[in-house]
């Protein structure tokens, strides 16, 4: 699973996630790609599970690439415990998901086999996708 390798800090603060993707929203690798239309905190396990999705459906054609890591740790207290001693520990890594933030992107396959795989992917994701194709330069 995706996770950071060192960080600076243990625990963060919830933050607020407000506005639409101003960096990450566009296809930049492949050819089509599957974009984000909600605010949303993306597990590592959900990210993972779209990955695999894909590649499984491609059986090992074409490229997936992942466009959002998991950087944020959130904690959850177990259940049952009382308020009070402490923040709890990191319980998951989430990435932080705006509106039309590029999740996956694909390469080296036709337009209707990206289709089919980005739409497995979106039906893992818990927040609304939808299917673009990379915009021509003028």
């Amino acid at each position: 699973m995706l996770m950071p390798k060192r960080i600076k800090y243990r625990k963060q603060q919830r933050g607020k996630m407000r506005g639409n993707a101003t960096r990450g929203n566009y296809v930049a690798f492949g050819e089509f790609g599957l974009q984000s239309l909600d605010t949303h905190w993306l597990s590592a396990r959900q990210l993972e599970a779209g990955r695999i999705a894909a590649q499984h459906f491609l059986r090992r054609q074409g490229k997936v690439y992942i466009r959002v890591f998991p950087d944020k740790p959130i904690s959850k207290k177990p259940l049952e415990t009382r308020m009070g001693t402490g923040k709890a520990d990191t319980d998951f890594w989430a990435a932080r998901i705006k509106p039309g933030t590029m999740l996956f992107e694909i390469a080296g396959v036709p337009e209707d086999l990206a289709r089919q795989a980005l739409a497995r992917i979106a039906h893992k994701m818990p927040v609304r996708c939808r299917f673009v194709g990379r915009r021509l330069a003028v």
